[in-house]
């Protein structure tokens, strides 16, 4: 197992690899990944942990999921520079209902053997004084040991500083892992590298209450080949799990996009494939890049498991539109999926049926400057409504050139594009 994540590339750093090793190879070991409630959806960054947690199933382990109602009321200042705004109850609460709907597609639940548990931090500690809280953990951790920490020293040494409730999050954090050793057996964290320092932490507070050996795995961050983080489009939007904040199109997208110099290490992370056919894929890709193949297959993989079957159907019929496909079966909800990606205007249902002239429909897109370059457009062979060549600059728009029930698709050249919404 271990060796296997390594190969994929999801071993940063583990803090006992011959114990753990030993303890997965004789048993069935349940073990858990934390997300912070911050939003109510998960990005591709989340993706990582959840992977690992898939992994783990897939091997014959139980995942646990811990969702933060307790830690979410203050904050992780792993990986931050700045305080982050406490959440009020309401949208804590909503938040940890988006992240529980995701997740519940992410993993199996319903395995009798291996089936993920879900849990929430608040249920362990809500009852829990301040007194007892310092008495029981507080007292077992210096604080030594947790300014020597990455996430709390470059915070200290910043000029915002850390606050007494964020620098508290470390002890919070390791308490979950040994509550969830006491109620779950739970004996490994997984998550990424930025939460090592906390993870570990955990393991210590066990070992000072006399409790079981504990163990830690994180996987590198989500970076680049230029060392940025991943998981924001070209426009600077960040990629969510929500269709309705990502569509299933612009998310398949992000991945058929990937440079070549990311692909195979997204591949063999990602992929639920055996390795060996993996790197098939990837000698095919080398030897045409011009194909995409390990782009196409990586988008396939990870947009069908965010997304579903579904999902993934309607994203390859819109990249089909977009690139001049087949339109015939589209439907509205298909189309949908591209708006907020290319060129949209709204259009009087009243003017289409009464009919309108092609050249005054393209002058109210983005895709031309005036009446006159529409005419030229037409004139030069490069209008197309839906995927017919418009050759009359006289011809009428009316109802029947309607693409789905509610939409026309137009196009300038290959590449010009715009939804045309009939209001």
């Amino acid at each position: 197992m271990l060796d296997d994540l390594e190969r994929r590339g999801l071993l940063a750093n583990v803090t006992d690899r011959a114990g753990l090793g030993e303890l997965l190879a004789k048993d069935a070991v349940s073990l858990y990944a934390g997300y912070d409630p911050t939003s109510p959806s998960l990005h591709i960054g989340n993706l990582v942990p959840t992977i690992l947690l898939k992994r783990f199933q897939l091997a014959g382990h139980r995942p646990i999921v811990v969702v933060g109602g307790a830690t979410g009321m203050i904050g992780d200042p792993s990986g931050k520079s700045d305080e982050r705004n406490l959440l009020d109850d309401a949208t804590l609460q909503a938040n940890l209902a988006g992240i529980r709907t995701q997740l519940s597609r992410l993993l199996d639940f319903d395995d009798a053997r291996t089936g993920a548990v879900m849990t929430n931090n608040y249920d362990w500690t809500k009852g829990l004084s301040f007194l007892d809280f310092l008495r029981d953990v507080g007292k077992h951790l210096t604080i030594n040991y947790m300014t020597a920490k990455d996430s709390v020293k470059s915070r200290l040494e910043a000029e915002s500083g850390i606050s007494y409730t964020e620098f508290s999050y470390m002890l919070l954090q390791a308490y979950d892992f040994v509550a969830l050793s006491r109620s779950h057996a739970c004996r490994l964290q997984v998550g990424g590298s930025d939460q090592y320092g906390n993870i570990t932490a955990g393991c210590e507070l066990s070992r000072k209450l006399g409790g079981p050996q504990l163990y830690g795995l994180v996987a590198p961050l989500l970076l680049d080949s230029t060392g940025q983080k991943m998981g924001k489009t070209s426009t600077g939007e960040r990629v969510w799990l929500d269709p309705e904040r990502t569509t299933a199109y612009a998310f398949y997208q992000y991945w058929l996009n990937v440079t070549d110099d990311d692909v195979p290490k997204l591949l063999r992370m990602f992929s639920l494939r055996p390795l060996a056919e993996v790197e098939e894929v990837l000698v095919a890709h080398d030897a045409d890049r011009s194909k995409r193949g390990a782009q196409r297959e990586l988008a396939t993989a990870m947009t069908a498991w965010v997304h579903g079957a579904d999902g993934l159907a309607r994203a390859e019929v819109a990249t089909k539109v977009m690139f001049g496909g087949e339109l015939a079966g589209v439907t509205d909800r298909d189309l949908a999926q591209l708006v907020g990606s290319v060129a949209s205007c709204d259009l009087p249902r009243a003017e289409l049926e009464a009919g309108i002239g092609i050249v005054d429909l393209f002058a109210r897109t983005s895709l031309v400057t005036s009446k006159g370059e529409a005419r030229k457009l037409v004139e030069n062979n490069g209008a197309f409504l839906g995927n017919a060549k418009v050759t009359d600059v006289k011809q009428v728009v009316t109802l029947a050139n309607l693409t789905t029930e509610s939409m026309i698709v137009i196009r300038k050249g290959k590449k010009g594009f715009c939804l045309v919404r009939v209001v």
